[in-house]
């Protein structure tokens, strides 16, 4: 048996750093550990509500994809359903003329969860402020910082990763700039991140209770060949309202439920297949992966549809009446359908339609090749003033509010996802897995769409799985307090210099995400790539 060195064995190396050993006595009691616990995640998230809420009311104008988002969410409040502006309404809207929409209904593609989201904040204050038709986006921002920061920890193991993440997040332009506009995307991404941490949580719940009726099952002389049906499911129950929610806000969502669908059943054959359960894979596919499908499809389906409330007990929504119009309703098998839902169903077909036939040319649009290397971000708000009046201490002052992220998060975020795929190939590492599988299914439907006119703001919706890459890989540069002292030094070295230079970037950045004044020298400074202006 051999002899553990002494500490002053000038033949071991030095493990961790002074640093560690800091650290470890600043959290040596249970107060301060759970202090840590939680006050991390919370002050990252307080950093996000300044940088989200500060100034939110600038500018005071309808900005880039609002006029459809904010006016319909205003008509919802008001009818139920999407009603119709006059032309050049969106200046009398800034201006504080609410009220001049008609009782027409105005044809929509998307479905109403979002915009009764961002209506909520107009529903409490009015919507003459600009500050109110964009404080729920922000507060949906804010949350998910410290929603990310939460998943990190549960896929870490790490409150340190975990706050690193939530800072990434917190202060990465493209999450600010979809903070203080009212689109739906910044929920979508809310509402699928919220359902991805509740199947990471029925994915540890389901095993535990797998492995608890199996031993049951043993100890009782049981034959364990295709081991237990487990209907309780909670988390799942969870997910499935969070990612009907999402599908609510944008049909993108589905692809979602669609991959954690999937996932679900993928983890649930190999915890059977490590509990020695004999025919694993039958059981998974034919026993289990149907009951995951009844708890998960048709409740997600059952809070889409209730998303569609105001238009079903309401007369004046667009195609609201198709189905009872002469030559419309549905004969034979689907005759029994209620006029209403046939009404509702024509409507998708004719939104479907829309979505797969956008093809008209903008100025900003982005192929979904290009998003992950944001080579041409979307250019939301732009102002000009030439009378020494603008307040950025020149004649000319130009405003912007520009979706460009931090170039250092994305770039590295970009690299650290392709390395994620090597790490999955090569160690099986479940954590790898589960972000990638997030990213796919927020990223990858959209290659099959390559000359629609899309923007690179859709890409929020799957930036906190490219986060998560980059924190992975983070970790495994910072080490661990018992690697070698050498090892350990560099890895603190080199993550706390690349999130000083993050933190500056952002700093540098943060006039053209919030509309400051600023010259046209200095907005010109930011086009590190010439597609960017």
């Amino acid at each position: 048996m051999g002899v553990e060195p002494a500490d002053d064995d000038p033949y071991r190396e030095p493990r961790g750093t002074r640093l560690d050993a800091w650290w470890a006595r600043m959290l040596s009691t249970p107060g301060r550990r759970a202090l840590w616990y939680w006050g991390g995640p919370v002050l990252v998230t307080l950093i996000a509500a300044v940088l989200r809420f500060w100034n939110l009311g600038h500018p005071q104008a309808i900005v880039f994809d609002e006029t459809y988002y904010v006016k319909d969410a205003w008509t919802l409040l008001q009818n139920g359903y999407e009603s119709s502006w006059p032309e050049g309404s969106d200046a009398d809207f800034a201006n504080g003329d609410t009220s001049i929409f008609s009782d027409d209904p105005t044809y929509v593609v998307h479905p109403p969860l979002g915009k009764w989201m961002i209506s909520l904040g107009m529903a409490a204050f009015g919507a003459g402020d600009a500050f109110w038709w964009r404080a729920t986006t922000a507060l949906a921002g804010t949350i998910a910082v410290f929603l990310l920061a939460v998943v990190a920890r549960r896929l870490f193991s790490s409150t340190v990763l975990a706050v690193i993440a939530g800072l990434l997040f917190a202060v990465d332009g493209n999450a600010i700039v979809m903070s203080r506009v009212a689109l739906l995307d910044n929920w979508l991404m809310l509402f699928t991140l919220l359902g991805f941490w509740f199947v990471l949580l029925d994915r540890a719940q389901a095993r535990r209770l797998l492995e608890s009726r199996l031993d049951r099952a043993r100890e009782s002389g049981a034959d364990p060949a295709y081991g237990p049906a487990l209907w309780a499911r909670p988390w799942l129950l969870a997910a499935a309202l969070a990612l009907g929610a999402a599908c609510a806000v944008k049909w993108s969502g589905v692809y979602f439920v669609a991959a954690f669908g999937v996932y679900l059943v993928v983890v649930d054959a190999l915890a059977r297949r490590r509990a020695g359960v004999p025919f694993w894979l039958t059981a998974a596919v034919l026993k289990q992966a149907p009951i995951t499908f009844v708890i998960l499809v048709p409740v997600a389906a059952a809070v889409y549809l209730a998303s569609w409330t105001g238009w079903l007990v309401t007369d004046g929504g667009y195609y609201r009446h198709w189905a009872e119009e002469a030559g419309h309703a549905a004969t034979g098998l689907f005759s029994w359908v209620p006029l209403t839902l046939q009404s509702l169903w024509h409507y998708h077909e004719a939104a479907y339609g829309y979505h797969v036939g956008v093809h008209q040319a903008h100025p900003w649009q982005a192929n979904p090749l290009t998003w992950l290397l944001m080579i041409r971000p979307t250019n939301m708000y732009f102002a000009s003033t030439d009378d020494g009046s603008g307040g950025c201490g020149a004649d000319t002052c130009w405003e912007s509010v520009m979706g460009i992220g931090n170039p250092l998060i994305w770039w590295a975020a970009a690299a650290a996802s392709v390395y994620l795929v090597y790490r999955l190939a090569r160690y099986r590492e479940w954590q790898a897995g589960a972000i990638l599988l997030g990213l796919a299914a927020g990223y990858l439907p959209w290659l099959m769409y390559l000359n629609r006119t899309v923007f690179q703001f859709y890409s929020i919706v799957f930036e906190p799985y490219t986060v998560l890459a980059l924190v992975f890989v983070v970790g495994l540069v910072l080490g661990r307090p018992e690697d070698p002292r050498w090892r350990r030094q560099r890895g603190l070295a080199v993550v706390g210099i690349f999130l000083g230079f993050v933190v500056l970037v952002s700093a540098f950045f943060l006039p053209l995400w919030t509309g400051m004044p600023v010259t046209p020298e200095f907005r010109q400074l930011h086009f590190w790539l010439p597609t960017w202006g």
